[in-house]
């Protein structure tokens, strides 16, 4: 059964930084795009990150320049190094693949950024 492991989360101040990482089990990673999304209180779950098979990586505009995606498939673990953090970014992050999340969800990783 393929599991998705998010850690890495937690309060940090604005303008500060967090690195995110999801573990996955089975052989999730070698066949999908991988993907981090977000889910903020009252809001619905959006998507932030894709990083391909391939390495390619794309951004929502929201965190463009901001956020890196990048995955070790040797470690079948994906990861979200976030900088330059805005209140605005606190949300429950998720991984999932891409372009679809076809996978069950996982606990998710807390991010809360203060003013």
């Amino acid at each position: 059964q393929v599991q998705l492991v998010e850690s890495g989360g937690g309060l940090v101040q604005a303008g500060g930084s967090l690195r995110l990482s999801c573990a996955a089990s089975g052989s999730i990673f070698s066949m999908n795009g991988m993907g981090w999304y977000r889910q903020a209180p009252g809001k619905q779950r959006e998507w932030v990150a894709v990083v391909t098979r391939g390495g390619s990586t794309n951004y929502a505009d929201s965190v463009k320049g901001r956020f890196t995606i990048s995955r070790d498939n040797a470690k079948n673990t994906v990861y979200l190094q976030m900088n330059s953090l805005k209140p605005e970014d606190t949300a429950v992050y998720y991984c999932n693949t891409q372009p679809m999340a076809t996978v069950g969800w996982g606990q998710g990783t807390q991010v809360t950024v203060s003013s």
